[in-house]
């Protein structure tokens, strides 16, 4: 073998050790987020049922009086709950019947019976759903409703075949989904995805990857497609045997079931076989107790039928595994013991050996008590010391500040006045005494002023203590966060605490600044203290030790 077959041999190896590895780590991430997902699933449930109700409080309101329209709700209405929650999705299609009939529209009364007959299939009520097929006759039928027809008919049949265990009727299943394909749109979902399906079941697998590879670059996962796309998709990788790519779509199969709280589903009994099959227990019976709580929660009589036996397969290994777990811990719990025996009789040892070295150390206490003494006074003197360097250090920044605010605003003020008395001026000597009295009426200015002064408060403030804001919020419940207006100011209740902050403690000047009522700010200060996280009495003296180990650094 020459050096470049060798090399070549290297590269190839390392291209696939490295594609089985990346394909490892993908089915962790993809399994992490499934349980993640999981965990809220009863989350998606809520946003679910939100969404049906917001369609029900449509058919509540007092100015409908369409039956058009209350059809067109309802179909909604069962459409949201056909993967739900099937004895609701029977209600609405049932109602629709009654109003198309009431209608006398003949098409409608058609899609209305079929949509009872599908899930009236899926509720496990075969007589009545091939009831209503029957009485269907397919030449009086509209083309638009032949491939929907067709479908129901076939999975009526795939379902019964699966209720009463007799797998004469599958062959009934693929009849009516020739006939299906034969008057389906090609370029339809429908027509591919029955297509697809017909290739599975013929053993013909790549052309179903190739169907279903393309619809899935169309679909999102969050459109309920996407659930069914990749559960196909995960049934061909287990014809093809590649386990990685079977485990992977099933995986993403379950993650659209939930997301899109469909009930209706097959992912999670898939994943529990082939946790089954992988030889986790605890896995196989998680996933199966999942696909059986959907499939009760929808009432699928079908799903249940499916699951039930493989359940029971499930629960016993995982009862046989919990018993082995329950003899290894008696075992360690016994070991256990034994060590704990040994620790006592080890612990009393070393008792005896503490008791002669407890008269040295008595002695040694008696000194270090007394060196503690000093030193306790000591640190309550350097503490003391401290506190008040910084109390001194954050007193003199301020005061630099607030010196150059002063002047700088007093300049400011000045000019203002004397711009504002040359206004008022050319008004007198042009006797425009309307505007005269307008302007010296108007509270205008003084509001401006006031906002300005705010705002010069506030970012001076906020420049002395930049994390005053999060530090304030730090105290607060978690619900109770205070946000900056959003031009980046104060709002009253952080002004009153950034006063309290600077060490204006006395209400009434703070009522006098903020030019409000002396109740209110004891309401404020009130407010907050109750949304306190911690202890409300310590909350005021918390705000004011917020910035003072910065400033002192």
């Amino acid at each position: 073998m020459t050096l470049w077959h060798k090399g070549y041999l290297i590269l190839l190896f390392l291209y696939f050790f490295s594609s089985f590895v990346s394909g490892k780590n993908e089915l962790r991430v993809l399994s992490d987020s499934l349980d993640m997902i999981i965990k809220d699933k009863e989350l998606f449930t809520e946003k679910k049922v939100y969404e049906i109700n917001g369609l029900k409080k449509l058919l509540n309101k007092d100015e409908i009086s369409s039956l058009e329209y209350i059809y067109e709700i309802n179909n909604k209405l069962y459409d949201e709950y056909k993967k739900f929650k099937l004895d609701s999705a029977i209600h609405y299609a049932s109602e629709n019947v009654r109003i198309a009939q009431k209608m006398n529209n003949q098409h409608l009364i058609y899609a209305s019976e079929i949509n009872l007959a599908s899930v009236y299939s899926f509720s496990g009520k075969i007589l009545e759903s091939e009831q209503i097929l029957k009485n269907i006759k397919t030449k009086d039928l509209p083309k638009e409703l032949l491939p929907i027809y067709y479908e129901t008919y076939s999975r009526f049949y795939d379902h019964y075949a699966t209720v009463s265990s007799q797998g004469r009727y599958y062959n009934q299943v693929e009849i009516y989904r020739d006939s299906l394909l034969s008057v389906s749109d090609s370029s339809s979902y429908r027509f591919k995805m029955n297509m697809a399906y017909k290739y599975i079941i013929s053993r013909r697998s790549d052309k179903a990857e190739d169907i279903l590879n393309k619809l899935l670059t169309e679909e999102s996962v969050n459109n309920p497609e996407y659930a069914l796309i990749t559960y196909f998709l995960g049934v061909v990788y287990r014809m093809k045997g590649i386990k990685e790519l079977e485990k992977k779509y099933f995986i993403k199969s379950a993650i659209a079931d939930a997301k899109n709280s469909i009930k209706e589903n097959a992912s999670f009994q898939q994943l529990a076989r082939i946790y089954y099959r992988d030889g986790d227990i605890t896995g196989a019976f998680r996933y199966a107790q999942l696909a059986i709580e959907d499939a009760i929660f929808s009432g699928v009589q079908f799903r249940t039928a499916k699951m039930s036996e493989f359940y029971s397969i499930i629960n016993v290994s995982y009862q046989i595994k919990e018993a082995k777990s329950n003899s290894k811990l008696k075992r360690y719990l016994l070991l256990i013991s034994v060590l704990s025996c040994f620790l006592i009789l080890l612990v009393g040892y070393v008792y005896k050996q503490l008791r002669k070295l407890s008269r040295i150390k008595e002695e040694l206490s008696q000194t270090n008590v007394k060196l503690k003494n000093v030193i306790t006074k000591l640190s309550e003197t350097n503490n003391l010391i401290n506190e008040r360097n910084e109390q001194l250090s954050e007193s003199n920044l301020i005061k630099e500040q607030y010196i150059a605010q002063f002047f700088h605003q007093c300049s400011s003020y000045i000019d203002k006045m004397e711009d504002y008395r040359k206004t008022l001026y050319k008004l007198t000597i042009n006797k425009n005494f309307d505007e005269l009295i307008k302007k010296t009426k108007s509270t205008s200015v003084v509001e401006c002023e006031l906002e300005e002064l705010y705002a010069h408060f506030d970012n001076i403030f906020l420049g002395l203590h930049p994390s005053f804001v999060s530090s304030f919020n730090a105290l607060l419940s978690k619900n109770e966060k205070i946000t900056l207006k959003a031009d980046g100011l104060l709002t009253r209740e952080l002004r009153i605490y950034a006063l309290l902050r600077l060490g204006i403690t006395d209400c009434m000047q703070i009522a006098n600044f903020l030019r409000c009522s002396l109740s209110t700010i004891y309401n404020y200060r009130s407010k907050m203290r109750n949304k306190a996280a911690a202890n409300r009495e310590q909350f005021e003296e918390m705000v004011m030790k917020i910035g003072v180990s910065k400033i002192n650094n």
